[in-house]
């Protein structure tokens, strides 16, 4: 069971700038919007994807820690693309379309992976401020654009910030990389170097793909790699045994091709 996490602010407040403290490697970001990053350094990301690409991307389950920067785009692109479309319908399937990527989260996610929204605000006419949905259009939809910036983590009343209690300060600095040890280290969920995780399905078929799916070569692979099981790879020796199997199955069809040509010979 995942955790899913909103971070709210206005354009510009710090949200993507959070994310200044990661390394490649660390975390994988969906960058709805395909925007620049506001700093030089380069992530992991993945440009403009859809409901599904998010999805597919999250159950490889290559990393354990996950943004979907901007995401209210995601409502708002999908308004976009169905503006013609009449009737409330379409609102309805957005919120679902919307509900149903954080249920995904929390459902079929493994327990330790944490995946931070990252949302534009609206002020109601109260005052308050809330996550921006889809009530308005374009003006209000789109905004591309782009002093220290804080995370607030309780509401004051004007807006819709909590956590749970004692896992924060009131104003904390724009890290995300501090936010993700804090929940962490708070519900004590232990964290894994992306290395030191474990090889998935998705990597164990190119293992038996390099292997020329003969089943005693992918096993030969990894055990000259000190592996007992497939489950105990780590995923920092996936390259060196797909390449092992790689030579590996090179030498088992010579080795079957010199007996063919025996058998012709003979």
């Amino acid at each position: 069971m995942g955790i899913p996490v909103l971070i709210l602010g206005e354009s510009g407040a710090g949200k993507t700038s959070s994310l200044r403290n990661y390394s490649p490697g660390e975390i994988m970001i969906f960058n709805v919007a395909g925007k620049p990053f506001p700093f030089r350094k380069k992530l992991d990301k993945v440009d403009t994807p859809g409901y599904q690409q998010i999805k597919q991307t999250l159950a490889r389950q290559q990393y354990k820690k996950y943004v979907i920067d901007d995401s209210q785009y995601l409502l708002a692109f999908e308004m976009f693309d169905r503006a013609k479309d009449t009737g409330y319908g379409k609102f309805t399937d957005m919120a679902i379309h919307f509900k149903g990527l954080i249920d995904y989260v929390i459902r079929d996610t493994s327990a330790d992976t944490i995946v931070y929204f990252m949302h534009h605000t609206e002020t109601q006419e109260g005052g308050k401020v809330k996550a921006k949905t889809v009530g308005k259009m374009l003006d209000n939809q789109l905004t591309l654009e782009g002093n220290q910036h804080v995370f607030v983590t309780q509401s004051d009343g004007s807006s819709t910030c909590k956590s749970p209690m004692d896992m924060f300060q009131y104003r904390i600095d724009n890290d995300l990389n501090f936010v993700d040890h804090t929940i962490r280290d708070y519900w004590g969920i232990p964290e894994i170097p992306p290395g030191e995780q474990t090889i998935d399905k998705t990597d164990w078929l190119r293992i038996s793909k390099a292997a020329g799916n003969v089943p005693d070569i992918a096993t030969a692979a990894y055990l000259s790699r000190g592996y007992s099981r497939p489950s105990e790879i780590k995923r920092k020796d996936l390259e060196d045994i797909i390449q092992e199997a790689e030579f590996m199955y090179e030498g088992y069809e010579k080795e079957l091709q010199s007996i063919e040509q025996a058998k012709g010979g003979g």
